[in-house]
């Protein structure tokens, strides 16, 4: 089946009324026939049937055996990290990181003993290199945020096979519907569905994927032990937006192909960052794995400055400014100051974070009218 078809009826109907929408169950608790006896549901922290049908289905869209939701995207990285390292573990993490996992890795995951080494993983042989005795994950995204570098997942699932290590890939910039990094190689997949999964701007949500029984079990019981479950009402808004993901996907692609091209050739900008332009570092790779190159769009300006970014993300009218990604409306951020100001100023501009950049997230409005509205907003600097 075509990427639609297969989304659409990887979604189950209800087997006990018929109904085509999954039913929200809003409970707590099941009754059971007798002491353990039940239906496959005691406590929804530990099951819950509307999360269930969303936890399999991501696992299908991913290609992998068993699927897990949390309750956002930290959540989910979080309950990797605990099922699957120890103090005195290492991860090796992609430089270009979301400075909410920056800030997870390097505040609260160092006091635990766990060491952090960050690299760019655009070179597999800097990436091999940085693999110690004592790393046991590597960690990657791909496209990354906010500069959408492309990591070789192959090469690097095939390194990582090499060191005995696991392989975790983001793949909340390109989706199931772009992407698949278990296909490639890696171990498992994690999602903010906060995102493009979600669609609309209207839930917090993270996601676990992986193709081992022996990791889903780490997984299930860091999942029920610390109890940062998705919410019945959440799962079902996060199922909802998945019936439609092919279709948003396609059109984010079309638009933010149309928005990067024109910002490739404006006076007063001075680098583009988009893995579908010839123009991009990675976009040999980019096309081999991907089957979109995605919503995401950030660039650079002339001047450099904070005072510029600052000027166009808020003389921008169709491009709201605010945190987060992946939903109809187009957004913009300004990394430096918002979603990756955890990150030391030095460390930030080394991975290309510099103080101009502008990160878009670009929705799904008319293209002629998204330029526009930037045209206008460059004007301004």
């Amino acid at each position: 089946m075509k990427d639609q078809t297969r989304v659409i009826h990887s979604i189950p109907s209800d087997p006990l009324t018929g109904a085509i929408s999954v039913p929200i169950y809003q409970t707590s608790t099941y009754v059971q026939q007798a002491p353990g006896v039940h239906k496959g549901f005691d406590y929804s922290r530990t099951n819950n049937p509307t999360r269930q049908v969303l936890e399999n289905l991501i696992a299908v869209l991913e290609g992998g055996s068993h699927g897990f939701a949390f309750a956002s995207g930290l959540a989910a990285i979080d309950a990797v990290i605990k099922s699957t390292l120890k103090a005195g573990d290492e991860i090796v993490a992609i430089d270009d990181i979301y400075g909410g996992a920056f800030r997870l890795f390097s505040q609260v995951y160092t006091g635990f003993g766990i060491n952090v080494r960050y690299v760019d993983t655009q070179n597999p042989d800097l990436l091999e290199a940085a693999v110690s005795p004592a790393t046991k994950i590597i960690w990657i995204e791909s496209p990354t945020n906010p500069t959408l570098k492309i990591s070789d997942i192959r090469a690097i699932s095939a390194i990582a096979r090499r060191k005995g290590v696991l392989l975790c890939v983001d793949n909340t910039f390109a989706t199931p519907v772009s992407q698949n990094p278990l296909a490639l190689g890696a171990d498992i997949v994690v999602h903010s569905a906060t995102k493009y999964l979600g669609g609309h701007s209207d839930l917090i949500a993270g996601l676990v994927v992986v193709d081992s029984a022996a990791l889903a079990e780490k997984v299930k019981f860091i999942q029920n032990a610390s109890g940062g479950i998705l919410a019945p009402f959440d799962s079902w808004l996060v199922i909802r937006g998945i019936e439609t993901l092919g279709l948003r996907i396609k059109q984010h692609s079309e638009n933010a192909m149309a928005v990067a091209g024109f910002l490739a050739s404006h006076p007063k900008v001075n680098k583009v960052f988009y893995p579908g332009l010839s123009t991009h570092a990675n976009h040999s790779v980019a096309v081999t794995q991907q089957r979109y190159s995605g919503g995401m769009v950030s660039f650079t300006l002339k001047p450099d400055t904070i005072a510029a970014a600052n000027t166009v993300v808020t003389s921008a009218r169709l491009f709201k400014l605010a945190e987060s990604l992946g939903g109809v409306k187009s957004l913009s951020c300004h990394p430096a100051t918002m979603t990756h100001k955890s990150i030391p100023a030095a460390m930030r501009i080394e991975s290309g974070i510099t103080d101009s950049l502008i990160r878009l997230s670009v929705g799904l409005e008319d293209q002629e009218d998204l330029i526009a509205d930037l045209e206008l907003a460059l004007s301004q600097v």
